[in-house]
């Protein structure tokens, strides 16, 4: 967020009795049920993968058929508590939310004609974890994780975390998004607006679409973050201009 960042990890926010402690430590503790659940699941598939094969008169491979559907409900099963788990990585300490937002953004859109500048700051004031200039526009985007079970929503044009108010962290990153492109505008003579936008990368987002729109903030997963700019009308910036921007913030805006 602006002026910080929590990746810049004082590191016991991530020990002792934080929730992201405790939520590791029960989901070890919680390892022996899912993997009993796993091999109930497991059994049933197998009763069926036979089933299926002595209704279709398979009779001879009807084991190895059960044993092959065993198997796939089994690998599905754990993937589906993997992939809830690897989703809080970020959230727990784990990985680093701008390098990853860094190489989506870059895989979607440098081929596209845009340029993904990391960590920038105006001096003295607030930072930014990416600065996005292309065809479409200019937009900064910022790295945030909430816990998992932490709904993201909008509502009455308020934006939400769960049942606080989101105020605090939307005015702050569009203010700074102000005070970038009365920058950038002053120093290059291309009037610029920046969309302000946060990658979340832990919480619950709406499941029609992904993506909240509140406060003059955009609120989407990196990916769909990198979607949203792609779509975003082209022809709003020149290929002079998109280079003069981005020589502009590389020489004007701190490195952070």
């Amino acid at each position: 967020m602006p002026g910080g960042s929590i990746y810049v990890q004082p590191n016991e926010k991530y020990t002792g009795s934080s929730p992201q402690w405790w939520y590791e430590k029960f989901w070890r503790e919680d390892a022996p049920n899912r993997r009993k659940h796993r091999y109930a699941k497991a059994g049933v598939g197998f009763v069926i993968g036979v089933a299926v094969a002595l209704r279709f008169d398979l009779t001879g491979a009807s084991p190895l058929i059960g044993l092959l559907v065993a198997g796939m409900v089994a690998g599905g099963d754990w993937f589906v508590y993997w992939r809830a788990f690897h989703a809080t990585a970020v959230w727990r300490g784990a990985r680093r939310g701008e390098a990853i937002s860094s190489r989506t953004l870059r895989r979607s859109l440098n081929r596209l004609g845009y340029h993904v500048l990391d960590g920038r700051a105006i001096r003295g004031q607030a930072s930014i974890d990416h600065l996005v200039i292309g065809p479409g526009g200019v937009w900064i985007i910022d790295n945030e994780s909430w816990s998992p079970d932490t709904e993201i929503a909008c509502y009455a044009g308020r934006l939400f975390f769960g049942q606080k108010y989101g105020s605090k962290v939307a005015k702050p990153l569009v203010e700074t998004a102000e005070a970038f492109a009365e920058l950038l505008s002053r120093e290059t003579g291309v009037p610029v607006t920046i969309v302000p936008m946060i990658a979340v990368h832990c919480g619950l987002l709406p499941k029609n679409g992904g993506v909240v729109l509140a406060e003059g903030l955009t609120l989407a997963k990196p990916r769909t973050a990198a979607r949203l700019i792609k779509a975003a009308d082209t022809g709003v910036l020149n290929d002079a201009q998109i280079e003069l921007l981005t020589r502009t913030a590389a020489r004007e805006l701190q490195r952070v």
